[in-house]
């Protein structure tokens, strides 16, 4: 079930993350309180997937593939570069994500 709770809360930061960029600015109000939403929702959920997954992991997990998944947003949705140097640092983000995992880091 604490996996569960980390994918939920990865995808709602992810979902306020991407309502950050569509509030421009808090210029739009009920995107503004969905970004509000979405990131208490985010760490609600972090904090129950912390029941089970050790804190280091967990953090890792959610931030690394938040990253990854907003970068991807980024670049289909607002039409962002993706330069090789991104790729690669996101690469990286991914690989010390699953270097976390598969040693059992924090455990």
């Amino acid at each position: 079930m604490s996996w569960l709770y980390l994918v939920l809360a990865i995808a709602s930061e992810v979902g306020g993350t991407t309502c950050m960029k569509l509030s421009e600015g808090f210029t739009k109000p009920l995107i503004s309180l969905a970004m509000f939403g979405l990131y208490g929702l985010s760490l609600s959920f972090l904090t129950l997937a912390l029941r089970g997954i050790p804190v280091g992991v967990a953090y890792a997990v959610w931030s690394g593939l938040g990253t990854a998944l907003i970068a991807v947003i980024a670049l289909l949705a607002f039409h962002e570069s993706l330069t090789p140097v991104k790729v690669l640092c996101l690469a990286l983000i991914i690989g010390g994500v699953v270097g976390l995992n598969v040693t059992g880091a924090g455990h």
